[in-house]
């Protein structure tokens, strides 16, 4: 199992700034945005002179003295590489020799001992300059995440003393109500006050098509009123919402590394020192080998060596292109909580849903209600009385559909029976309420035919007996069947396992498409089965909404959760979270998986065999430290532009 411990720095909500850890680059500075041409005249300047100075001598023949060709190489040098010879020293004196600011401070002083100033130059000057690319591509990719942390309003016009009055979010209690005018971004979590209205849902969802919301449904932070004045019941915190989780999700996941990351980590850590010591190689074994050995022309050609080794193409673009995944997902309504993540989706062979929440959309209506020697407007009530303690979408149906009819009703010893039902005492009634298994259970007769309802069903049992039932209806998700369709296109076989009766789940199984599907199931039998495709080998992606489901999305490879009606528990278990409730963005998951690794890899292939063919040829004296630095700067170009391309993709 992968790790899924909260390590993200969390502060009452708020959401510290991004990094982009262990890249090979010193983030004394981090804070300050150094992308800008201004921050940079000093390589602009040394780029200048290097113009100047080669105009002079290749294209007018003009060759300089060399005093003065040092000096002015040496200004062109100073410029050019003063931050990377300021790191390089302060890293030598911690007993960091082994990293690339060494490398490039060693190849270019080296140069400049031998007498090749020109190259010396040009070899920081377009290191630097490959820095400054790879410094904005990695800025970009932190804006494109950050701006998920603006979206949440840094004030509320909160009601109080029957006026509005502008507030800080974070100070707004509990059961205050709050004012969103048109075009604002709504600040908290709340419920519904006016009789309606639109709202813009893409910062949660990644969808921009307006959604229209009605008296008494719930209100989430970040969406945008568009269309009329609203006033929402707050009902969650500032550091609570809903959005305030998913920040702080984007935020950790950053943090989360790939195993491909951590490899590369560990491999630049293991590589760089075997650089610097086959550069000595290089140099000097040559001369037990060769008849007339020249130590300048075998420096040379260690110089070349070490400057075409350099790692930074590897360990900029990588987690650049897991920066970039993340991203892509963001844009889209699915939240990863980490890069690593994104490699597990790529193996998935087998998805397993629940199937109220995921593939129907949970919002169950009352079809019939059966009484058995009682009114029906008496059972409807006492059914309400006790199922407004659950938070199920069934108990949410039956006390809506109940009304007022429940209040002074008195409650007492309300039990929540896993996979079955309530126990309560209502009215001094003892009553049970939940499936035909909850009265198997207590061993209560009942009809044999209601367990052969299609539909839903509430079974109801008042002092040990049988009371009547009460049938529910849910409906299909539109894209559910498209989305398992999907997901077949990719070899991957589909499950379905929920608590209802097997007679609806088939049902439902067939209209979808699926592959198997098992009901009449507790928690522990989700997990069971689970288990089992597991012990078969298996790499399971489970998707789920319910409390009950959070054990099993724990123990898939790839826990993914239904962020809109999901429970609290099992988003915050689960390792990608789809915040519109939608199936097909479970392919999408997939293939933004698929597409991260990818480029990631066509990145670590591309790095590789070019240096590899460049150290060859430097070793043999045919590249020149020119060519050297070209094919540094060039290839790490080339895998950061690969790479921010993932950002710009359409899933």
């Amino acid at each position: 199992m992968q790790n899924r411990q909260e390590d993200g720095k969390k502060n009452g909500g708020k959401v510290f700034p991004l990094h982009l850890e262990n890249d090979g680059h010193d983030h004394e500075n981090e804070n300050k945005d150094e992308s800008g041409w201004k921050s940079h005249w000093d390589l602009l300047l040394a780029l200048f002179i290097l113009i100047v100075l080669l105009v002079l001598e290749y294209g007018f023949k003009i060759e300089l003295p060399k005093i003065p060709s040092l000096v002015i190489n040496g200004i062109a040098y100073f410029l050019a590489g003063r931050k990377v010879l300021d790191l390089a020293f302060r890293k030598s004196k911690r007993g960091d020799f082994f990293n690339e600011f060494v490398l490039m401070s060693v190849a270019t002083i080296g140069a400049f001992i031998i007498g090749e100033y020109e190259e010396g130059v040009a070899v920081m000057l377009f290191y630097q300059i490959g820095e400054w690319f790879q410094d904005a591509a990695v800025s970009n990719a932190k804006r494109n995440i950050k701006a998920l942390l603006d979206i949440r309003p840094d004030e509320v016009t909160v009601i109080r003393n029957n006026a509005p009055l502008v507030a800080d979010p974070s100070i707004i209690e509990l059961g205050e109500i709050i004012q969103v005018k048109p075009g604002e971004k709504v600040a908290l979590d709340g419920e519904l006050l006016s009789e309606n209205a639109s709202f813009n849902t893409a910062a949660l969802t990644g969808e921009s098509k307006p959604d229209t919301k009605h008296k008494g449904e719930t209100i989430l932070a970040g969406m945008i009123n568009l269309n009329t004045v609203a006033e929402i019941k707050v009902k969650a915190l500032f550091k609570d919402s809903k959005l305030s989780k998913i920040l702080e999700m984007v935020q950790d996941a950053t943090a989360r590394k790939s195993q491909t990351q951590l490899f590369i980590s560990r491999f630049a850590k293991i590589y760089t020192p075997i650089v610097f010591f086959l550069a000595i190689a290089v140099c000097l074994v040559p001369y037990f080998f060769v008849s007339v050995y020249i130590f300048q022309t075998w420096f040379y050609r260690a110089l070349v060596f070490l400057v075409i080794s350099c790692p930074c193409a590897l360990v900029v673009s990588i987690p650049l292109g897991y920066f970039g995944g993340i991203g892509l997902a963001s844009r889209n309504g699915i939240l990863f909580k980490g890069g690593n993540f994104l490699d597990v989706m790529t193996t998935i062979n087998v998805v397993v849903m629940d199937k109220t929440g995921t593939l129907s959309k949970g919002v169950f209506k009352v079809q019939k209600v059966i009484a058995n020697n009682i009114d029906e407007k008496e059972l409807v009530k006492l059914v309400a009385s006790i199922e407004k303690n659950s938070t199920h979408p069934i108990a949410k149906a039956v006390t809506e559909y109940a009304g007022d009819s429940t209040n002074g009703v008195m409650t007492e010893n309300i039990e929540e029976i896993s996979g079955h039902g309530l126990k309560g005492k209502i009215d001094g009634k003892e009553m049970l309420t939940g499936n035909v298994k909850l009265l198997k259970k207590f061993n209560i007769p009942y009809p044999a035919e209601i367990e052969n309802i299609v539909d839903t069903i509430v079974v109801v049992a008042i002092n040990n007996q049988y009371a009547g039932y009460i049938t529910i209806a849910d409906e299909i998700k539109e894209d559910a069947a498209q989305a398992v369709k999907e997901m077949h296109s990719l070899n991957i076989k589909t499950v379905m396992l929920s608590g209802d009766k097997q007679s609806v789940v088939d049902e439902v199984a067939k209209a979808v498409g699926i592959d198997e599907a098992y009901g009449d199931l507790l928690p522990e039998g989700k997990v069971e089965k689970v288990q089992q495709l597991k012990n078969e080998g298996k790499h399971i992606a489970f998707v789920g909404d319910g409390v009950n489901d959070a054990p099993v999305v724990a123990l898939a490879d790839a826990g993914i959760a239904m962020g809109g009606l999901g429970s609290d528990a099992t988003i915050e278990t689960a390792d990608v979270v789809i915040q519109n409730d939608q199936p097909h963005k479970i392919v999408s998951a997939i293939k933004i998986g698929k597409i991260t690794q990818s480029i990631v890899w066509q990145n670590i292939i591309m790095a590789m065999t070019v240096k590899i063919f460049v150290l060859i040829l430097g070793a043999g004296g045919i590249a020149t430290l020119w060519e050297a630095v070209i094919a540094d700067v060039g290839v790490a170009l080339l895998a950061i532009l690969n790479a921010v391309r993932i950002q710009r993709m359409k899933v």
